[in-house]
């Protein structure tokens, strides 16, 4: 089967690629070897960033400059008014709060956050600070990023294109050659014009079955945290100088339960914590961003993430990542809010469509991931 383009990975960035280009007259098709959005997307707290969080050190940086025009991006695909129309994501809340301890440095930041952006953070007078907020020493602000529910984002786009994604045995059933990929059980060749690469952490096996150099990508991991329980529903950081001190986004469980995802510095620094380590910490930061805080009842567990980017010398790159290397694309989103972005540079980089024709193939298609704290199996 001849296709303009075969894509490895069913996260945000291959769903909304295989999207851009299925509508540009492409034949296209993508495997996933898991569940699609496992790792990364389904992972992630679900901010469409701005940028504000990249300003902290007081100018516009380069990481600023590549996301801020995404939520603009996100919010009219969210609402059917342009492709792809994710009418059926949900989108847990339009927008967060950025809030700031009483530290100088603190101070510092949420004036940095404000300058350069197309979406930036607006003082709250304090009768419309939220309530969980409502004791905090500092200033509240409002930044108009949309948190939506990845898992389904992820079925949405999932939906649009059943036919076109398809679930293969990796690694055991899967030959990748120069020009063509063979899917063993299947008995199908499959001769693309490019290869796309877009696995996330698993780009880096694939790139080695195909023989491609190593050493192209990077990962950065994150030791996230979670509490369910009866919470109060917050989106947001909390400042701190340069960095996030805790990011916090708002979820509903299967039986009801509001669930915090906890990211920011805690998930940095829990990268070398153990797991209760890291829990008794985090509620530490809790009680001392958010004064006030009743954490009775609650309760707790962590999860494991790995950052995968091209290879950046350890640091966080700036913008979304492309390598090609003759029929073959890897290529690494950086942000879940840059998928757009990413897809269609890649889109570009393809050019028109030469095969064109419908691309469906018969076989298993894969399910979408469950969100991590319904994989959790230790709550404490």
């Amino acid at each position: 089967m001849k296709l303009d383009a075969l894509i490895f990975g069913g996260g945000a960035a291959g769903l909304w690629l295989l999207d851009d280009l299925h509508r540009a007259g492409h034949r296209a098709l993508l495997l996933e070897a898991n569940a699609l959005g496992a790792g990364q997307t389904v992972a992630s707290q679900g901010i469409i960033h701005g940028g504000a969080k990249y300003t902290l050190v007081g100018k516009l940086t380069g990481s600023a400059k590549s996301i801020r025009a995404m939520p603009a991006i996100w919010r009219e695909c969210l609402v059917g008014g342009r492709a792809p129309k994710l009418i059926h994501t949900r989108v847990r809340s339009e927008h967060c709060h950025l809030w700031r301890t009483e530290s100088l440095k603190g101070r510092a930041a949420m004036i940095g956050a404000k300058r350069g952006l197309q979406v930036a953070p607006v003082p709250l007078p304090r009768v419309e600070w939220p309530a969980p907020l409502a004791r905090c020493p500092g200033s509240v602000a409002r930044i108009d990023e949309q948190v939506i529910d990845p898992v389904s984002f992820v079925a949405d786009l999932a939906a649009q294109h059943c036919e076109r994604t398809l679930k293969i045995d990796w690694p055991d059933g899967v030959s990748i050659e120069r020009d063509f990929v063979v899917l063993k059980e299947a008995d199908v060749k499959l001769e693309p014009r490019v290869i796309v690469l877009t696995a996330g952490k698993g780009n880096e096996a694939i790139r080695a079955r195909a023989g491609l150099f190593p050493d192209a990508m990077q990962t950065r991991p994150l030791h996230m945290v979670m509490a369910r329980g009866t919470l109060p529903a917050i989106n947001g950081h909390c400042v701190d100088g340069a960095k996030t001190r805790v990011t916090i986004t708002s979820a509903t469980d299967a039986e009801g339960r509001t669930v915090w995802l906890i990211g920011g510095q805690v998930a940095e620094d829990g990268v070398e914590m153990d797991r209760d380590t890291l829990i008794n910490h985090t509620k530490r930061e809790l009680t001392d961003v958010i004064p006030g805080l009743d954490l009775a009842g609650a309760e707790w567990a962590t999860y494991h993430v790995d950052r995968a980017e091209g290879a950046s010398q350890g640091s966080r790159p700036e913008d979304v990542q492309i390598l090609r290397e003759g029929s073959f694309i890897t290529a690494w989103p950086t942000k879940l809010a840059l998928a757009p972005q990413l897809a269609a540079r890649i889109a570009e980089m393809i050019g028109s469509p030469e095969v064109g024709g419908a691309e469906t193939l018969d076989g298993p298609r894969p399910d979408v991931a469950l969100p991590p704290w319904e994989e959790a199996v230790q709550w404490t």
